[in-house]
């Protein structure tokens, strides 16, 4: 197991967050769909002469909404699935790292989604009679070395 599987599985999120937005948008096209009800529309007719008023539920449009909500739903679950598997991999790669500090610094960044400045502000709150402070810097140059060590 590589860096491959961390990179995949903050991807994996991101495209979680992305899917439930999407889900999120087609339920209130279908909401705005149902609760204006009715469309009218007005068509000429006999040679332009007469006009008559068109009235109904677009039915077609809303029956594509709900499919593909479904569909998305469905995407959902499977990709929560992945991800699940996933986390159990990233989890037990992160385990195998025999420095206690880099296993914690690797948590908060790829596991809890933190910034490298939110890491060194949570490791410095963790550790707080450190001579060296963390910081952004020294975290990132810190992950860089651990995979270039390691590959």
């Amino acid at each position: 197991m590589d860096k491959n599987v961390l990179i995949q599985y903050c991807d994996m999120k991101e495209e979680i967050k992305d899917l439930r937005r999407r889900i999120t948008e087609t339920e209130k096209q279908i909401w705005k769909i149902a609760e204006e009800g009715t469309v009218k529309d007005t068509v000429s007719g006999g040679m332009g002469i007469q006009h008559f008023v068109v009235e109904g539920m677009p039915v077609p449009e809303l029956s594509r909404k709900r499919l593909l909500l479904n569909k998305r739903k469905a995407m959902l679950i499977e990709k929560e699935n992945e991800l699940l598997e996933l986390t159990n991999q990233v989890e037990q790669y992160i385990s195998s790292i025999e420095k206690s500090e880099l296993r914690t610094i690797f948590r908060l960044y790829y596991i809890d989604g933190m910034t490298w400045t939110q890491v060194a502000h949570r490791m410095n709150a963790m550790h707080p009679k450190r001579k060296i402070a963390y910081n952004e810097k020294n975290l990132q140059k810190r992950n860089e070395r651990f995979f270039a060590e390691n590959e």
